[in-house]
């Protein structure tokens, strides 16, 4: 490929879910353009942007015609755009498996637990339940991250991003508790060059919105 052919737009309001997938650009040192939206003026749900994505949520990147929604593969496919940046094991390397094994892992276990916790709803039974019990997703991944320094041991990879991200602001919500081991990995990832730039983008396109 050609860098030209690199280039992604990601749409993205400021201080939301696509903040990590920004992150994650920053990370990757793409090549990218921002759309972005004001959430508060109601952007996401405007016809120009249900067009791209019905759903009307962000992130949402497009790529020459390709357009890809949900968190989890924006991510996915961003990181295997860029090789280069070495953010995401290959086929045949054996982090792949733990590496998409994690990644998925936040879509179907820890982010239905969480909105579960949010709304006070009645967890369904364990047996029905996407995942499981809220106190044995969390012990699941709190074993992972201990291993650490990373989701993965030594190697940061785009899974850390999303990862960093959604406990950063799950922890600020209390929504999950701050034990250390949590309190270490986020203090870790916010330091990350990539976090750094995406939050400061973040602040200034904030400020320009109020």
């Amino acid at each position: 490929m050609t860098p030209q052919n690199h280039q992604v737009t990601l749409y993205h309001c400021p201080y939301t879910r696509s903040s990590g997938a920004l992150a994650l650009l920053e990370e990757l040192g793409a090549d990218y353009q921002l759309h972005v939206m004001n959430m508060k003026s109601g952007d996401q749900r405007k016809p120009k942007f249900l067009a791209i994505n019905p759903m009307g949520k962000v992130p949402t990147i497009t790529h020459g015609d390709a357009v890809v929604t949900e968190q989890v593969s924006v991510y996915l496919y961003l990181a295997d755009l860029y090789p280069e940046a070495e953010l995401a094991p290959p086929l045949g390397d054996p982090l792949r498996g733990p590496y998409l094994r994690w990644m998925v892992f936040y879509g179907t276990c820890f982010e239905p637990a969480v909105v579960d916790r949010a709304q006070k709803r009645i967890p369904a039974p364990a047996a029905t339940s996407p995942y499981g019990d809220f106190d044995t997703m969390l012990k699941t991944l709190v074993e992972q991250l201990e291993k650490g320094p990373w989701i993965l041991g030594e190697r940061f990879t785009a899974a850390d991003v999303l990862w960093g991200s959604a406990l950063n602001w799950t922890t600020q919500f209390g929504l999950i508790p701050q034990i250390p081991v949590i309190k270490d990995y986020i203090a870790r990832f916010i330091q990350r060059p990539g976090y750094v730039r995406a939050l400061a983008k973040d602040a200034e396109l904030a400020a320009s919105q109020a």
